[in-house]
């Protein structure tokens, strides 16, 4: 991923037309490079161009695949590249829906174009940060819990631990620094990005899902609430 703006390719995938003229000519004010498409098909195709892009926009509702749709299939081969969903859905059920489906970040209409390009360049550091340090070891570890952090492979006592993006996003965070207490801001902001002001109920949904997937009633405790402060990684001792 580019760090600056102006070397980034932006694809834009929405079936309003006054809309994405509105972000073609904005967006390349700013520096971006950027392609429209106005259904799905006309999105995947352009994702697999040469060069691909560096970031999609994407609508939620689009003539022939939903925004998820095309997210899925982003996923399934693999692409990492950053998603910010657009949508006039704002129910703490459909962010986590999106989010599920692999949406990096949840933008609803109307929004200002500051808005958005305050998340695009959160987008930019927190892909940044998810890549491997070259100084740093590929492997994080918390007891018998191990996270590769160059394909994204999590196990537990030996058995796979599958993870959707943003459960893999919010386990890095913990995971870089055990036995750290990390407040709920601290983590919105590492995970979901420093202009993230929603429902932070959104924290506890994704908490949940990770505790689901990566204890069980018969292992040792990992990931522990700090009441009125946040949460931290720390394996908990085998009691006697």
């Amino acid at each position: 991923m580019a760090p600056e703006a102006e070397q980034l390719r932006l694809l834009v995938i929405d079936d309003e037309p006054k809309l994405t003229n509105f972000l073609r000519l904005e967006l390349e004010v700013e520096g971006y490079s950027v392609a429209v498409a106005h259904d799905g098909a006309s999105g995947l195709i352009a994702l697999r161009s040469d060069p691909a892009p560096d970031l999609v926009l994407l609508d939620w509702n689009l003539p022939d695949f939903t925004g998820l749709d095309i997210c899925r299939r982003i996923r399934s081969t693999g692409m990492k590249l950053p998603v910010l969903m657009l949508t006039g859905y704002n129910e703490v059920k459909d962010k986590v829906e999106a989010l599920d489906a692999g949406v990096d970040d949840y933008l609803v209409k109307p929004f200002s174009i500051e808005e958005l390009l305050a998340r695009l360049r959160a987008l930019q550091r927190r892909a940044l940060a998810m890549q491997p340090d070259p100084q740093d070891s590929e492997q994080l570890q918390i007891g018998d819990l191990e996270l590769n952090l160059a394909n994204h492979d999590v196990t537990r006592a030996g058995r796979t631990i599958q993870l959707s993006n943003k459960e893999y996003q919010l386990l890095v965070f913990l995971m870089r620094s055990p036995n750290k207490v990390q407040s709920r801001l601290e983590i919105l902001h590492g995970v979901w990005g420093e202009s993230f002001y929603g429902d932070d109920n959104l924290l506890d949904v994704y908490i949940r899902y990770l505790r689901q997937k990566v204890e069980s009633p018969e292992e040792p405790k990992l990931i522990h609430t700090v009441r009125g402060v946040g949460f931290m990684m720390r394996l908990e001792e085998a009691s006697s």
